[in-house]
């Protein structure tokens, strides 16, 4: 129940505030928010398969998301950051549809 006050809050937040995202931070903003939801959709996985653990996620979600932006960031130094972003995008698209598969097959017991 915490964690849907805590989405409500920090939707409403979002439409009052209105926050912008730093012009250089911008090619990173859409890798993070696939990396978070490739963590998402794990935890939920593991939720219910019976074997979620709180700091796995945290640690998962973290990690996803910092080194997805480190190999963006690499990519850009490289000069080569679409490619890079779309290898990204495209990895982590798999795992959640890999996921995604799974949660369904949990839920509909197929």
């Amino acid at each position: 129940m915490i964690a849907v006050i805590g989405l409500v809050v920090g939707v409403v937040a979002g439409l009052l505030l209105q926050p912008t995202v730093p012009l250089e931070l911008q090619p990173y903003l859409p890798i993070a928010v696939v990396a978070a939801l490739d963590a998402l959709f794990g935890g939920l996985r593991a939720m219910l398969d019976g074997i979620f653990d709180d700091r796995v996620f945290l640690t998962s979600f973290l990690s996803n998301v910092v080194v997805a932006a480190l190999i963006v960031f690499l990519g850009d130094q490289l000069g080569v950051g679409t490619q890079l972003s779309t290898a990204v995008v495209v990895v982590l698209g798999i795992r959640i549809f890999s996921n995604a598969a799974s949660i369904r097959r949990h839920l509909f017991k197929a």
